[in-house]
């Protein structure tokens, strides 16, 4: 029988799931930068095939999303 935590990384999952295929569908914004326009440091291919355009690494576009001003 599945815990709580089993059930969050399920629902988790098939969120990312929806998310990454919602960002196939759409029309990639040109090819997909091998340095991070931020940081500088190589975009793993893995990122570059996921999410074709990718200016950032996901540490970097993880941040570029999550910043507020205070």
């Amino acid at each position: 029988m599945p815990d709580d935590m089993d059930k969050a990384q399920a629902i988790n999952e098939q969120f990312l799931d929806g998310v990454l295929a919602d960002h196939r569908h759409r029309k990639p914004k040109g090819e997909s930068r091998l340095d991070c326009i931020d940081c500088e440091e190589r975009i793993p291919e893995a990122r570059r095939l996921a999410a074709p355009g990718c200016q950032r690494c996901i540490g970097c576009q993880t941040l570029h999303e999550n910043w507020r001003p205070m």
